[in-house]
């Protein structure tokens, strides 16, 4: 049984869609205050609209080191104090390499990798100093098991998991916990560059996942009593085979 996350402050990166909008949700849903950080300033005031007065938009842009350099001050001043860091942005790539744009390459690994480690260091003194708080990415199973079609992405998703398992490892004596959520494929704008055909042939077999699935398994997560650490969840469709 979980234990009750309700009152806490949550910020969760990508927020204004996908998998951040729908974790943003189900943990309002828990009682928790949610700060949505997203550059999209419009799609965030929509949102925040839509979820209520427990839902605070965040403008940032995570590839703009100064910006999320200045988050905390910001989530602090916005919603008076925080408990769950939420590194959810980031972006996909598939494709052959010899085929790949270095170009793109950058903006998907600077912002999976480098913007996601600064936005961490960013907060992580301050959940360190209170002694409690949780920091959860949003990886994938790209990150524990290279796929063929996705080799920079799977990169980014592994050097994710690298700093989960040793970060947690240095704060766990703080009262910090530190995990990912490991998702398959999922529903969402990261996957508007797969071919059509392998769109609609994962669309008919059932193995695509919905946020909402991811989001559920983020509240399993931060719900655990407070000695227990989820490091890693899987989540994958039956039909997928990895």
């Amino acid at each position: 049984m979980g234990v009750s996350i309700a009152n806490k402050v949550a910020a969760i990166t990508g927020a204004a869609s996908g998998i951040g909008l729908e974790c943003a949700r189900i943990l309002i849903d828990a009682g928790v205050k949610v700060v949505l950080i997203d550059r999209a300033a419009d799609q965030l005031q929509e949102r925040v609209k839509e979820l209520g007065p427990d839902a605070i938009p965040l403008v940032v842009d995570l590839l703009n080191p100064k910006d999320v350099d200045s988050m905390l001050p910001r989530i602090l001043e916005a919603a008076g104090r925080l408990d769950i860091f939420h590194a959810n942005a980031g972006a996909y790539i598939g494709g052959l390499v010899a085929e790949g744009d270095p170009d793109v390459w950058d903006n998907v690994l600077n912002l999976n990798i480098n913007a996601a480690f600064r936005s961490v260091r960013a907060v992580l003194p301050h959940l360190i100093a209170q002694k409690s708080g949780d920091i959860l990415f949003t990886s994938s199973v790209a990150g524990v098991v290279p796929v063929i079609w996705e080799p920079i992405y799977t990169a980014s998703k592994f050097a994710v998991q690298a700093f989960v398992h040793s970060t947690r490892r240095q704060v766990f004596s703080h009262g910090v916990r530190v995990g990912a959520v490991l998702p398959g494929p999922v529903v969402t704008s990261l996957l508007a560059d797969w071919p059509p055909e392998k769109m609609e042939e994962a669309l008919a077999s059932g193995s695509l996942m919905q946020p909402i699935e991811v989001a559920e398994a983020v509240l399993f997560m931060l719900t655990r009593p407070s000695h227990v650490t989820v490091r890693d969840l899987v989540i994958l469709p039956n039909s997928v085979d990895l």
